[in-house]
Protein backbone atom coordinates (compact mmCIF):
# COMPACT_ATOMS: atom_id res chain seq x y z
CA UNK A 1 0.00 0.00 0.00
CA UNK A 2 1.90 3.00 -1.12
CA UNK A 3 1.58 6.10 0.31
CA UNK A 4 0.83 10.13 -0.87
CA UNK A 5 2.95 12.65 -0.86
CA UNK A 6 6.10 11.12 0.90
CA UNK A 7 8.85 13.25 0.64
CA UNK A 8 11.84 11.50 -1.77
CA UNK A 9 14.53 10.26 -0.36
CA UNK A 10 17.90 8.33 -1.54
CA UNK A 11 18.85 5.83 0.61
CA UNK A 12 21.72 3.10 1.39
CA UNK A 13 22.60 1.29 3.79
CA UNK A 14 25.91 -1.10 5.09
CA UNK A 15 25.64 -4.07 7.22
CA UNK A 16 28.75 -5.89 8.39
CA UNK A 17 29.86 -8.59 11.03
CA UNK A 18 32.89 -6.52 12.27
CA UNK A 19 35.86 -8.36 13.05
CA UNK A 20 35.25 -10.95 16.15
CA UNK A 21 32.24 -12.41 15.35
CA UNK A 22 31.48 -15.08 13.12
CA UNK A 23 27.81 -14.03 12.30
CA UNK A 24 25.97 -10.97 11.78
CA UNK A 25 23.05 -10.63 14.25
CA UNK A 26 22.00 -6.85 13.16
CA UNK A 27 18.93 -6.93 10.62
CA UNK A 28 17.56 -3.68 8.41
CA UNK A 29 14.60 -3.16 6.76
CA UNK A 30 14.53 -0.13 3.98
CA UNK A 31 10.88 0.51 2.27
CA UNK A 32 11.16 3.38 0.59
CA UNK A 33 7.66 3.20 -0.94
CA UNK A 34 5.93 3.04 2.87
CA UNK A 35 9.31 5.96 3.53
CA UNK A 36 10.35 3.24 6.52
CA UNK A 37 13.57 2.44 7.44
CA UNK A 38 14.28 -0.02 10.49
CA UNK A 39 17.72 -1.32 12.06
CA UNK A 40 17.72 -3.96 14.50
CA UNK A 41 20.46 -5.31 16.40
CA UNK A 42 19.78 -8.81 17.73
CA UNK A 43 20.21 -10.46 21.19
CA UNK A 44 20.54 -13.97 22.74
CA UNK A 45 23.08 -15.94 21.06
CA UNK A 46 24.04 -16.71 17.43
CA UNK A 47 21.13 -18.51 16.36
CA UNK A 48 18.32 -16.07 18.81
CA UNK A 49 19.71 -12.79 17.93
CA UNK A 50 19.29 -13.19 13.94
CA UNK A 51 16.06 -14.45 14.48
CA UNK A 52 15.13 -11.77 16.83
CA UNK A 53 16.27 -9.04 14.62
CA UNK A 54 14.70 -10.56 11.68
CA UNK A 55 11.49 -11.01 13.37
CA UNK A 56 11.33 -7.85 14.56
CA UNK A 57 12.06 -6.35 11.09
CA UNK A 58 9.66 -7.93 9.30
CA UNK A 59 6.60 -6.92 11.97
CA UNK A 60 7.35 -3.41 11.83
CA UNK A 61 7.41 -3.79 8.14
CA UNK A 62 4.28 -5.90 7.60
CA UNK A 63 2.54 -3.06 10.57
CA UNK A 64 3.19 -0.33 9.28
CA UNK A 65 2.23 -1.80 5.35
CA UNK A 66 -0.81 -2.87 6.83
CA UNK A 67 -2.53 -0.48 9.38
CA UNK A 68 -4.66 1.29 8.08
CA UNK A 69 -3.92 5.41 7.20
CA UNK A 70 -6.92 6.79 8.56
CA UNK A 71 -7.49 7.12 12.36
CA UNK A 72 -7.83 4.22 14.33
CA UNK A 73 -10.76 1.22 14.21
CA UNK A 74 -11.27 -1.65 14.47
CA UNK A 75 -8.13 -2.91 12.53
CA UNK A 76 -5.65 -1.26 14.95
CA UNK A 77 -4.02 -3.96 16.72
CA UNK A 78 -3.35 -1.88 20.08
CA UNK A 79 -5.29 1.43 21.35
CA UNK A 80 -4.41 4.59 19.57
CA UNK A 81 -2.08 7.23 21.48
CA UNK A 82 -3.72 10.23 21.37
CA UNK A 83 -0.68 11.97 22.21
CA UNK A 84 0.95 11.05 18.86
CA UNK A 85 0.18 11.21 15.44
CA UNK A 86 -0.88 8.89 13.07
CA UNK A 87 2.65 7.86 11.70
CA UNK A 88 3.45 7.93 15.30
CA UNK A 89 1.19 5.38 16.26
CA UNK A 90 1.90 3.39 13.41
CA UNK A 91 5.06 2.59 13.87
CA UNK A 92 4.27 2.36 18.06
CA UNK A 93 2.04 -0.81 16.95
CA UNK A 94 4.67 -2.25 14.50
CA UNK A 95 6.76 -2.67 17.61
CA UNK A 96 4.21 -3.97 19.85
CA UNK A 97 3.51 -6.47 17.51
CA UNK A 98 7.22 -7.29 16.65
CA UNK A 99 7.34 -7.98 20.66
CA UNK A 100 4.22 -10.06 20.32
CA UNK A 101 6.04 -12.01 17.41
CA UNK A 102 9.66 -12.47 19.24
CA UNK A 103 7.33 -14.18 22.46
CA UNK A 104 5.38 -16.33 20.52
CA UNK A 105 8.50 -17.92 18.46
CA UNK A 106 10.67 -17.61 21.82
CA UNK A 107 7.51 -19.84 22.82
CA UNK A 108 7.70 -22.57 20.29
CA UNK A 109 11.52 -22.94 19.75
CA UNK A 110 13.22 -23.66 23.20
CA UNK A 111 16.38 -22.92 21.86
CA UNK A 112 15.46 -19.58 21.19
CA UNK A 113 14.15 -18.98 24.83
CA UNK A 114 15.71 -15.31 26.07
CA UNK A 115 16.32 -13.97 22.24
CA UNK A 116 15.88 -10.14 22.03
CA UNK A 117 16.57 -7.08 20.14
CA UNK A 118 16.85 -3.73 20.27
CA UNK A 119 15.48 -1.70 17.12
CA UNK A 120 14.95 1.84 15.52
CA UNK A 121 12.97 2.97 12.97
CA UNK A 122 11.88 6.19 11.50
CA UNK A 123 8.61 6.61 8.71
CA UNK A 124 8.80 9.47 6.69
CA UNK A 125 5.76 11.26 5.20
CA UNK A 126 5.54 14.04 3.66
CA UNK A 127 7.48 16.18 5.32
CA UNK A 128 7.26 15.08 8.73
CA UNK A 129 8.55 11.59 10.25
CA UNK A 130 8.26 9.82 13.68
CA UNK A 131 10.82 7.58 15.13
CA UNK A 132 10.47 5.08 17.46
CA UNK A 133 13.13 3.04 19.33
CA UNK A 134 14.24 0.23 22.00
CA UNK A 135 17.52 -0.10 23.87
CA UNK A 136 20.60 1.14 21.93
CA UNK A 137 20.96 1.66 18.44
CA UNK A 138 20.64 5.02 17.65
CA UNK A 139 18.99 7.85 14.96
CA UNK A 140 21.13 11.04 14.23
CA UNK A 141 20.36 13.79 12.14
CA UNK A 142 22.20 16.32 9.67
CA UNK A 143 20.88 19.44 9.21
CA UNK A 144 22.79 22.58 7.87
CA UNK A 145 26.04 21.84 9.46
CA UNK A 146 24.64 20.39 12.79
CA UNK A 147 25.03 16.69 14.06
CA UNK A 148 22.51 15.90 16.31
CA UNK A 149 21.65 12.64 18.08
CA UNK A 150 17.83 11.92 17.80
CA UNK A 151 17.48 8.89 20.84
CA UNK A 152 18.81 8.43 23.78
CA UNK A 153 20.21 4.79 24.69
CA UNK A 154 18.28 2.63 26.97
CA UNK A 155 20.91 0.92 28.85
CA UNK A 156 23.08 0.92 31.81
CA UNK A 157 26.39 3.18 30.79
CA UNK A 158 23.88 5.71 29.07
CA UNK A 159 21.75 5.74 32.94
CA UNK A 160 25.83 6.51 34.76
CA UNK A 161 26.16 9.13 31.78
CA UNK A 162 22.87 11.00 32.42
CA UNK A 163 23.81 10.94 36.28
CA UNK A 164 27.37 12.23 35.91
CA UNK A 165 29.27 8.79 37.19
CA UNK A 166 30.55 8.07 33.57
CA UNK A 167 32.04 10.75 30.78
CA UNK A 168 31.22 9.17 26.89
CA UNK A 169 34.14 8.35 26.46
CA UNK A 170 33.97 6.10 30.05
CA UNK A 171 31.03 4.58 28.52
CA UNK A 172 32.36 3.76 25.31
CA UNK A 173 35.09 1.08 27.35
CA UNK A 174 33.37 0.04 29.80
CA UNK A 175 32.70 -3.66 30.03
CA UNK A 176 28.76 -3.13 30.56
CA UNK A 177 28.56 -0.82 27.81
CA UNK A 178 26.51 -3.83 26.25
CA UNK A 179 24.01 -3.98 28.30
CA UNK A 180 20.65 -2.73 27.64
CA UNK A 181 17.34 -2.11 30.07
CA UNK A 182 14.80 -2.23 27.13
CA UNK A 183 14.31 -4.61 24.27
CA UNK A 184 12.04 -6.40 22.06
CA UNK A 185 12.20 -9.98 23.70
CA UNK A 186 8.49 -11.11 24.19
CA UNK A 187 8.30 -9.12 27.81
CA UNK A 188 7.21 -5.88 29.17
CA UNK A 189 7.19 -3.55 25.97
CA UNK A 190 8.31 0.36 26.46
CA UNK A 191 8.80 2.29 23.41
CA UNK A 192 9.81 5.60 22.94
CA UNK A 193 8.34 7.76 19.55
CA UNK A 194 9.05 10.71 19.24
CA UNK A 195 8.08 13.23 15.71
CA UNK A 196 9.93 15.56 13.96
CA UNK A 197 9.37 18.14 10.90
CA UNK A 198 12.06 17.21 7.92
CA UNK A 199 13.62 19.97 5.84
CA UNK A 200 15.76 19.54 2.75
CA UNK A 201 18.66 17.95 2.15
CA UNK A 202 18.20 16.85 5.55
CA UNK A 203 20.11 13.77 6.02
CA UNK A 204 19.10 10.90 8.53
CA UNK A 205 21.23 7.72 10.31
CA UNK A 206 20.06 4.80 11.77
CA UNK A 207 22.96 2.85 13.30
CA UNK A 208 23.25 -0.33 15.25
CA UNK A 209 26.10 0.41 18.61
CA UNK A 210 28.82 -1.27 16.60
CA UNK A 211 29.39 2.20 15.50
CA UNK A 212 28.73 3.65 18.30
CA UNK A 213 30.78 2.05 20.74
CA UNK A 214 34.17 2.73 18.78
CA UNK A 215 33.30 5.98 17.35
CA UNK A 216 32.62 9.31 19.28
CA UNK A 217 29.71 11.60 17.60
CA UNK A 218 32.21 13.48 16.27
CA UNK A 219 34.05 11.38 14.27
CA UNK A 220 30.57 10.16 13.14
CA UNK A 221 29.77 13.27 11.83
CA UNK A 222 32.95 14.17 10.26
CA UNK A 223 32.15 11.25 7.59
CA UNK A 224 28.02 11.69 7.58
CA UNK A 225 28.92 15.33 6.82
CA UNK A 226 32.06 15.44 4.36
CA UNK A 227 30.98 11.84 2.37
CA UNK A 228 28.12 13.16 -0.06
CA UNK A 229 27.06 9.65 -1.14
CA UNK A 230 25.33 8.14 1.17
CA UNK A 231 26.42 4.41 0.05
CA UNK A 232 29.96 5.68 0.20
CA UNK A 233 29.43 7.37 3.68
CA UNK A 234 27.93 4.19 5.40
CA UNK A 235 30.71 1.93 3.82
CA UNK A 236 33.31 4.57 5.41
CA UNK A 237 31.72 4.26 8.67
CA UNK A 238 31.58 0.98 8.65
CA UNK A 239 35.60 0.65 7.55
CA UNK A 240 36.13 3.11 9.98
CA UNK A 241 34.61 1.21 13.00
CA UNK A 242 36.35 -2.09 11.90
CA UNK A 243 39.54 0.05 11.32
CA UNK A 244 39.21 0.74 15.55
CA UNK A 245 38.63 -2.68 16.51
CA UNK A 246 35.26 -3.87 14.68
CA UNK A 247 34.33 -5.67 18.29
CA UNK A 248 30.71 -6.27 17.35
CA UNK A 249 27.96 -6.17 14.40
CA UNK A 250 27.66 -2.98 12.89
CA UNK A 251 25.06 -1.93 10.35
CA UNK A 252 24.86 1.63 9.61
CA UNK A 253 21.48 2.98 7.24
CA UNK A 254 21.69 6.59 5.63
CA UNK A 255 18.93 8.33 4.23
CA UNK A 256 18.75 11.72 2.48
CA UNK A 257 16.11 14.00 2.37
CA UNK A 258 15.36 15.56 -1.53
CA UNK A 259 12.67 17.92 -2.44
CA UNK A 260 13.88 17.78 -5.90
Amino acid sequence: MPIANLMQVSWAVHSDPGLHRSQNEDNYGARPDLGLFVVADGMGGHVGGEVASRLAVEAIQNAVDSIAMHGPDETWPIPFDRSLGLDGNRLRAGFALANRSIAERSLSEEMLRGMATTAVAVLVTGASAALAHVGDSRAYLYRANQFTRLTRDHSWVEEQVQTGMLSEMEAREHPWRHIVTKALSGGVLDVEVTELQLKEKDRLLLCSDGLTVVMPDKEISNIVATIGDPKAACDALVHHANDCGGPDNVTTLIIDINVD
